[in-house]
C-alpha cells in the first residue's frame, strides 16, 4: 500500500491546489454581486459593468476549465487506485483461497472497486473543499461581524451536523456491509451444492435461512436509510433555514444602514458555498464510510501482497524432492493434521501414497506443491525451499491434479495451455503424455470445445483426463496427482497408468495418492499415512509385503 500512496500524494495535492484556485475563483460572483449593487447601481456606470462582466467571465472560464481538470484528474487516480491494486489483490485473493478453499472470498476485488468510487466520488471533492468553510466565513466577517457570527454559528451548525452523521450511521453501515456480504457469499457457496438441494428437496430450507438473513439485513439497511435520510433532509432544511435568516440579518443591518444591499446579496451567496460541501459530505457519507471499511480490510490484505522484490531465476529443477520434518496445524484449531513427515526422492522416482480417509494425504499433495505452506519444516526441490520460489517460476516445472477437479471457463486447449497462449504442439503434446487426445478428438469442437463454467459441459472422467493433460503441460518435472482415477473408467484407468508409465521413464519425479493397485504397480517407492503420520515408507516391493502380510494377520485375527 505504501508504494501506492506515494504515487497518489502528488495527485492528490493537484487536486488540493485546483481546490484552492477553485474556491478563490468562487468569491468572484459574490464580489461581483457585491460590486453590482454598490458601486454600478448607485453610480450608474455602465462601463463599470461592462468591465465586471468581462473580468468574471474570464474568472468562470478559468473556473470551468479547472474544475474540469480536477474531475478528470479524480477519474485518473480511481484507474491508478484500480491498476495498482488489482493485480496484487487478486494474486492474494487466490493465494488465500488455495490455502482455505472453502473460505473462498472475492471480497478484495470489491473493497477496490469501493475505494475506486470514493476516489471519483464528490465526497472526495467534499473534503477538500470543506477547510473553505472557514475562509469564507472569514470573508463575511470582513463584511460585517454581525453576519461573520452567524455564519461561523452556520458553519458550526453544519459541521455538527456531519460529526453527529458519522457517529451514529457509522456502526449502522459497517454492519449492513458486513450482513450484506455474508449472506451473498452464503448464496454463492450453498449454490455450488444445487445439485443436493434440488435433489433432496432442501431448497425450501434453504430459502428459509435466506430470508432470515436478509430479513436482519432488512432491520439493518431501515436504521441505517433511516439515520442517513433522517441527516440529509435536515442538513438540506438546516441549510435553506441559514440562508433564510442570514439574509434577513442582512436586511435588518441594510435597513439600520450598517450595511449595504450588496454585502447583503453577497454574503448569501458565500454563505451558500461555504455550507455546501458540508451538505456533500452528508449526502456522500455512505460511499465514504464503505470506502474507510475498504481501506482497513485492503490494509490487512496487503499483508499477503508479494513484496516485488526481485529474485535471482534459478536453473529449472530436475525434480530432486525432499520433505524436512512436515507438520501442518489448520489455522484456528490445535490438532495436526501432518505431523513429522519426512522422506526424499531422487529425479525421477514415482511415490504413492496411500492410507485410510482423513490421513493428511491430500494435505500432503497441497504442502508438496506449495500451495499450502507447512506449519513447521520445509519441501525443498532441487533443495530449495518451494517457499522462497517464486510462483511464476516454479508453477510451470510443477504438474498437479487436485482430488476436486475444476477447469475454467474457456475451451479445452485454454485449459491444458493453463490459460497461456495456446501452442497448437505443446497442447497436442501435453494430451498425447497424458493419453488424453483420442479422448479429446471425440468431443463436439475437438480442442476448440468449451468446456463452460468449472468444466460443466464435460463429464466428471472427462475433466480428470482434461486436467492430467494441463499438469503435464510443458513438461514439468514434478508431478502431483491426488486421487487422479476417482472418476475413470475402465479406459481411463489404463491411459493413466500409461501415462505414468511414461512419466517414470522420462525421468519425471511423481507422486500419485491412490487406493488402487493399478497405479501402484508403476512406482518406486510406497508411504502408508495413518493419523497425519507415516506408518511406512521404503521401496514399492517391500511396503507391498508387509501390508499384505499386516492383512493376513488380521483376518487370521478376524477369523
Amino acid at each position: 500500500m505504501k508504494p501506492l500512496w506515494s504515487e497518489l500524494r502528488p495527485l492528490l495535492a493537484c487536486i488540493a491546489a485546483f481546490s484552492l484556485v477553485i474556491n478563490v475563483l468562487f468569491l468572484v460572483p459574490a464580489f461581483f454581486t457585491l460590486q453590482v449593487f454598490d458601486r454600478v447601481i448607485s453610480a450608474h456606470s455602465p462601463e463599470t459593468l461592462v468591465v465586471l462582466l468581462a473580468g468574471t467571465g474570464v474568472a468562470l472560464l478559468i473556473l470551468l476549465l479547472l474544475d474540469y481538470v480536477r474531475t478528470r484528474l479524480q477519474n485518473v487516480i480511481g484507474n491508478l487506485v484500480d491498476e495498482q491494486l488489482s493485480p496484487p489483490v487478486v494474486q492474494a485473493v487466490v493465494a488465500r483461497a488455495a490455502r482455505a478453499p472453502g473460505a473462498t472470498r472475492i471480497d478484495g476485488v470489491r473493497d477496490v472497486a469501493a475505494l475506486r468510487a470514493m476516489f471519483a466520488a464528490n465526497g472526495l471533492i467534499a473534503l477538500f473543499d470543506t477547510p473553505w468553510v472557514f475562509v469564507y466565513v472569514a470573508v463575511i466577517w470582513m463584511f460585517h461581524p454581525a453576519l461573520g457570527i452567524g455564519a461561523a454559528l452556520a458553519a458550526l451548525l453544519m459541521l455538527t451536523l456531519a460529526w453527529l452523521n458519522d457517529r451514529l450511521s457509522r456502526s449502522a453501515l459497517e454492519n449492513l456491509q458486513k450482513e450484506g456480504r455474508r449472506a451473498s457469499h452464503y448464496v454463492e457457496s450453498s449454490l455450488r451444492n444445487a445439485e443436493v438441494l434440488q435433489a433432496l428437496g432442501m431448497t425450501q430450507r434453504l430459502l428459509a435461512r435466506w430470508r432470515g438473513q436478509q430479513n436482519r439485513i432488512v432491520g439493518l439497511q431501515t436504521r441505517a436509510s433511516r439515520l442517513t435520510v433522517a441527516f440529509t433532509a435536515a442538513t438540506k432544511t438546516v441549510r435553506q433555514a441559514i440562508q433564510i435568516l442570514m439574509l434577513s440579518l442582512g436586511a435588518y443591518l441594510v435597513l439600520s444602514q450598517e450595511a449595504s444591499g450588496g454585502i447583503m446579496i453577497a454574503t448569501s451567496i458565500l454563505l451558500g458555498k461555504a455550507v455546501q460541501p458540508v451538505e456533500q459530505l452528508v449526502a456522500s457519507w455512505r460511499v465514504l464510510i464503505e470506502a474507510r471499511a475498504a481501506y482497513g480490510r485492503l490494509a490487512e490484505l496487503s499483508k499477503d501482497f508479494d513484496a516485488g522484490d526481485p529474485r535471482l531465476t534459478l536453473p529449472a529443477p530436475e525434480g530432486r524432492l525432499a520433505a524436512e520434518s512436515l507438520s501442518y496445524r489448520p489455522v484456528g484449531t490445535e490438532t495436526l493434521v501432518l505431523s513429522n513427515i519426512a522422506f526424499a526422492l531422487a529425479p525421477g522416482e514415482a511415490l504413492a501414497i496411500v492410507g485410510p480417509s482423513a490421513a493428511g494425504k491430500s494435505t500432503l499433495a497441497r504442502l508438496l506443491t506449495g500451495v499450502w505452506a507447512p506449519s513447521s519444516g520445509r519441501v525443498r526441490l532441487d533443495g530449495v525451499d518451494v517457499a522462497y520460489w517464486p510462483r511464476e517460476q516454479l508453477g510451470p516445472h510443477i504438474g498437479y491434479v487436485p482430488q476436486d477437479v475444476e477447469l475454467f471457463d474457456g475451451t479445452v486447449a485454454d485449459n491444458i495451455a493453463r490459460l497461456d497462449k495456446v501452442e497448437s504442439e505443446a497442447v497436442v503434446d501435453a494430451a498425447q503424455r497424458a493419453n488424453a487426445h483420442e479422448m479429446i478428438l471425440t468431443l463436439p469442437q475437438g480442442y476448440d470445445t468449451p468446456v463452460g463454467e468449472q468444466g460443466s459441459r464435460l463429464s466428471p472422467g472427462q475433466r480428470q483426463r482434461v486436467a492430467l493433460a494441463r499438469a503435464l503441460y510443458g513438461k514439468p518435472q514434478l508431478v502431483v496427482l491426488d486421487e487422479p482415477n476417482s472418476n475413470l473408467d475402465g479406459a481411463g484407468e489404463v491411459a493413466l497408468a500409461h501415462a505414468m508409465g511414461a512419466l517414470r521413464e522420462a525421468g519425471v519425479t511423481t507422486v500419485v495418492i491412490t487406493h488402487r493397485p493399478s497405479l501402484i504397480a508403476h512406482v518406486d517407492k510406497i508411504m502408508v499415512l495413518g493419523s497425519g503420520r507415516i506408518q511406512q515408507f521404503g521401496p514399492a516391493s517391500e511396503v507391498m509385503k508387509e501390508m499384505q502380510r499386516q492383512a493376513q494377520a488380521a483376518m487370521a485375527r478376524a477369523a
